[in-house]
């Protein structure tokens, strides 16, 4: 009696979990070779032939292109000069803060460059700042992009903490730590034989900052010396979109030490030639350690003097030879019967089984 009924209830049980109603209720996907990661791919086997080849091609590939990057940033020329500690007067040298920041010493400053290779038109005119962290975070979101792009939006000074008002409440334009902090340093050049050299200040800055960044119409209001490290001034008859030094400024740098462009020199340097600088060291960076350098450059097709770029394509170029020439050795001192392949599950059904 027991083993009849046991049979009778497994038989309902059975049928009832293999029935329609079941299959309609299951959750298990409709079968296709797409969702069960079937279609045909190609499935490559890594042999000591394809492994040594593929390095050797990337190590014939990178070398050359490091060689060449090395040589065209070897052809640039550069001259650089370091000039906030030599510009401070000797008697001041033991108070740097106090000179930076009194109004009634001049700050002019006499320095002369020895060009020391040919340098072919146009020459860049940078200015280098170094432990200056302009990727600091509140450094950064100090500024309102509203106001900079529309003059509707002129008196929106959120955001620009704490250089946003004036002392009676009056918005500035452009407000923010990253303006008001504005470089303020000047260059004027002249070379051995008298012959002033003009600094073209025309397109330094991105066009799409000035065409879509800075408006046209809005105009510097309210903006004066900063109390800050900076203190540059801007024509309030001119609007923000041609003032290309503050628009240069405010695209700010990922690195406490950057290089921002002043101006190019569109004339020749001959080798020997002496320039003579005469600038203002107005920029405080005695208060946080900073330095000042002023850098002349050429450029190449590949820009700027940047030798990194070529010493990582050598390396990498030279790692890939050396693992492709010991591969080599191993494979050849001591080389390994390989598998069947005919054996692997895409070869074979027997394998998925």
């Amino acid at each position: 009696m027991m083993s009849s009924t046991s049979s009778a209830a497994a038989g309902p049980i059975s049928d009832a979990g293999s029935g329609p109603d079941a299959r309609r209720n299951s959750k298990r996907p409709k079968y296709s070779r797409f969702t069960q990661q079937e279609l045909p791919a190609c499935k490559p086997i890594l042999t000591p032939q394809w492994v040594i080849s593929i390095f050797t091609l990337v190590g014939i590939i990178f070398v050359p292109i490091g060689v060449a990057a090395l040589l065209a940033s070897h052809d640039v020329v550069e001259i650089v000069d370091r000039y906030e500690t030599a510009c401070v007067p000797s008697n001041m040298a033991d108070n740097k803060i106090g000179y930076i920041q009194n109004p009634n010493i001049s700050k002019a400053c006499t320095r002369v460059l020895k060009v020391t290779k040919d340098m072919d038109k146009p020459i860049y005119v940078y200015y280098q700042l170094d432990n200056f962290y302009q990727n600091h975070r509140r450094y950064v979101k100090s500024r309102n992009d509203q106001q900079l792009r529309d003059k509707s939006k002129a008196n929106e000074t959120s955001g620009c903490d704490p250089e946003k008002t004036t002392s009676d409440g009056t918005p500035i334009v452009p407000c923010g730590l990253i303006a008001w902090s504005l470089f303020n340093d000047t260059y004027s050049f002249t070379r051995g034989n008298g012959e002033a050299l003009t600094v073209n200040k025309k397109d330094i800055s991105w066009k799409s900052d000035r065409d879509h960044k800075f408006g046209s119409d809005v105009f510097p209001k309210n903006f004066q010396n900063g109390g800050l490290v900076g203190g540059g001034k801007l024509d309030p008859k001119i609007p923000l979109s041609e003032q290309e030094d503050l628009i240069v400024w405010m695209r700010t740098a990922a690195l406490p030490t950057f290089r921002k462009l002043y101006g190019r020199i569109e004339v020749d340097l001959k080798e020997n030639d002496t320039i003579t600088v005469v600038l203002e060291n107005n920029y405080n960076t005695y208060s946080f350690g900073g330095k000042k350098k002023l850098v002349l450059s050429t450029t190449s097709w590949l820009g700027g003097k940047n030798d990194f770029l070529g010493i990582a394509y050598i390396s990498i170029g030279g790692v890939c030879f050396f693992l492709a020439t010991l591969f080599t050795v191993v494979y050849l001192v001591k080389p390994r019967k390989l598998g069947d392949p005919s054996y692997l599950s895409w070869n074979n059904n027997r394998g998925t089984q």
